[in-house]
């Protein structure tokens, strides 16, 4: 610790991320990667966007992304002003999260941010971060996310705003658009987050509920379906009022968040359909074999509509099995808390190849 930190730094308990080692011969199923390349049109694009000599990078990206933003409006039926860009969704997440997510009752005490026991662990960071104060709200017995009891403890408690997954991270489970469509109703006066990362695997979009519900915001990322997790871009739609909110902040921190080489990968990224449907089919069906053979192991394998699976062996806790994973040189992500998932591994859907060599592992460890 330093004399120089301000207060608010002694109080903050950073996200951790999903390790990146640099081990050579390594299968790496720990963050979520897709294990296939971004369109090859992403990189025509880049390479025309650089020119012969980069002369473009010394001039500074389009502050308001237009071209994107209209390419994402036209992709997903919405106007200009419904969409909104940052740089990866964990951005976009913490401008909602300021703008929209910290509300104060009429005596100015904080309204609590409701979201899932267990989920994404960069919400609390959030909540620490901007003085939100967090309520979680249990999954159910088979750890879904129970939209009656969001209502319920929403109601109950007043509270500033609702976020979730959708499918739920670390479990993989999804709830059906119809589930979203009566939280809203419920809760019309509330900010309801839908965080759809992993959507695109099989999960339903809120999306064609933006029309109908000025409260929802929905949040996506071009890091997991589209491959680019190294390029750092991610997006939010939603009707104008709430994204008027997103930009104001935007514009009081940082006016450029997307640099000229990620503006123009992403849009030729989401023009490519055809790259994307065949990419997003082979990790399905990786997926769905990957479960399988671990079904066969003996594991219990929460039914997923993302891109990984989140198993446990009813014989082997979760951290040793993770131990010795490494020691084969295979990687995989253990939550040590809360305590009802430290048995659970969640392991990236990789290329069958990598799926494969994950499975005769754990055959050995198994014996």
């Amino acid at each position: 610790m330093s004399p120089y930190w301000s207060p608010l730094v002694h109080q903050l308990a950073p996200y951790v991320p999903g390790e990146q080692p640099k081990l050579a011969q390594l299968v790496k199923l720990n963050t979520n990667e897709n294990p296939y390349p971004p369109s090859p049109r992403v990189r025509e694009a880049i390479e025309a966007e650089l020119g012969a000599d980069a002369a473009r990078l010394r001039l500074y990206p389009d502050p308001t992304a237009s071209a994107l933003r209209e390419g994402i409006a036209r992709l997903h039926g919405l106007a200009a002003d419904q969409v909104f860009v940052g740089n990866g969704s964990d951005e976009v997440l913490a401008h909602a999260f300021m703008a929209l997510l910290n509300h104060r009752d009429a005596a100015g005490a904080p309204r609590p941010l409701l979201f899932p026991d267990i989920t994404y662990s960069f919400y609390p960071t959030y909540c620490r971060l901007y003085g939100i104060t967090p309520q979680t709200v249990p999954l159910d017995a088979q750890l879904r996310i129970d939209v009656d009891a969001l209502i319920a403890a929403a109601r109950a408690c007043d509270a500033g705003g609702v976020i979730f997954p959708n499918p739920n991270a670390p479990t993989g489970c999804g709830i059906a658009r119809a589930a979203v469509e009566r939280l809203l109703a419920a809760l019309p006066d509330r900010v309801v987050v839908v965080d759809e990362a992993y959507v695109d695997f099989g999960a339903d979009s809120a999306i064609p509920l933006i029309a109908a519900h000025p409260n929802l915001l929905v949040v996506h990322t071009l890091s997991k379906s589209r491959s680019l997790a190294g390029l750092r871009v991610g997006f939010a739609l939603g009707q104008a009022g709430l994204i008027e909110a997103l930009v104001r902040v935007k514009d009081s921190f940082n006016s450029y968040p997307l640099d000229r080489l990620a503006l123009v990968g992403a849009q030729a990224a989401l023009e490519d359909a055809a790259w994307f449907e065949q990419t997003r089919n082979a990790v399905i069906a990786a997926r769905t074999q990957l479960s399988a053979d671990l079904a066969a192991l003996g594991f219990e394998v929460l039914p997923s509509q993302a891109n990984f699976v989140f198993a446990r062996h009813p014989a082997h806790r979760g951290a040793a099995l993770q131990q010795a994973l490494r020691e084969r040189a295979v990687i995989v992500r253990h939550f040590s808390r809360p305590e009802r998932i430290a048995d659970h591994l969640r392991i990236t859907v990789g290329t069958p190849a990598e799926c494969a060599a994950l499975v005769e592992a754990l055959r050995q460890i198994l014996g």
